[in-house]
Formats: structure tokens, sequence, C-alpha cells
């Protein structure tokens, strides 16, 4: 399975406010330029983050962008769900548009379905303060 460059972005940029020291508060240029990624793709990754409130924006001087929540509070498998446009590993995940000749006597399907479980489960037991966790440096 292979996430998105949208999600893996929005995890970046989580991670990155997560590991701010107080207040916390970052650019998008300033997040774009670490990441050498592009600002305006960035941008509608920050949008979209404010909107499902993981983040908080502030305009002006002294603005930026910040977490709106503790990292600890903000699940990676939830942050993974809403970033997603669909976790469809293979065509037959997608029944309306399945073309798939294989799906009556198939076991692939549910194989495969019980793995997308897994890497769920997984995700969801990760919190963002898991994820930006550094163990070189003191805690």
């Amino acid at each position: 399975m292979q996430i998105t460059q949208f999600t893996d972005y929005s995890l970046r940029l989580l991670i990155y406010l997560a590991r701010l020291p107080e207040p916390g508060v970052a650019t998008i240029a300033e997040v774009a330029d670490f990441h050498q990624i592009s600002r305006n793709h960035l941008v509608k990754i920050a949008a979209m983050l404010s909107t499902e409130g993981y983040i908080q924006s502030a305009r002006g001087k002294g603005g930026g962008i910040t977490l709106a929540r503790s990292p600890d509070m903000i699940v990676m498998g939830e942050v993974v769900r809403k970033t997603e446009v669909n976790m469809n590993l293979v065509e037959c995940f997608d029944l309306p548009n399945n073309q798939c000749r294989l799906i009556p006597g198939c076991a692939l399907k549910g194989i495969l379905f019980k793995a997308h479980l897994a890497f769920m489960e997984v995700l969801d037991g990760v919190t963002l303060a898991d994820a930006a966790y550094q163990p070189d440096k003191d805690v």
C-alpha cells in the first residue's frame, strides 16, 4: 500500500509542528523550505488540516500555523482516513467501478481487506506524539 503525496505531506507538516519548541508556531514557507516541497501544495494541505481541526492558522505579524490539539490527541489513523481520497487497495474494493471478472470466486479480496484492516489498526494505535518522538533528544 502506498499513501498519496497529499497524506505524506500532511503527516510531515504535523510532525514538523509537533517537534517545534513552545509556542510551536511555523510558517508555510518555513515548512516548505525544510521539506523541500511546494509551498502552494502545502497551503492546500494546511487549509484542509485547519478545516479538520488539526492545525490553527493566524495571519499577520507573528502569525503562522500551529497544532490545534495536543500531539497525543491526534491519532495517525484518523489523519490518514481524512487525507486519503480512497483506501481502495485493489479495483474490487470500489464496488461501483469494479470490472474484475474474478470477483465471484476470488479469495484475494478478503485477504487484502484483512491486510488493510491490520495496516489501519497499527495507525490507529499511534499518535502524533509517537510519530514525532525523537529518541536522540532529551525529553
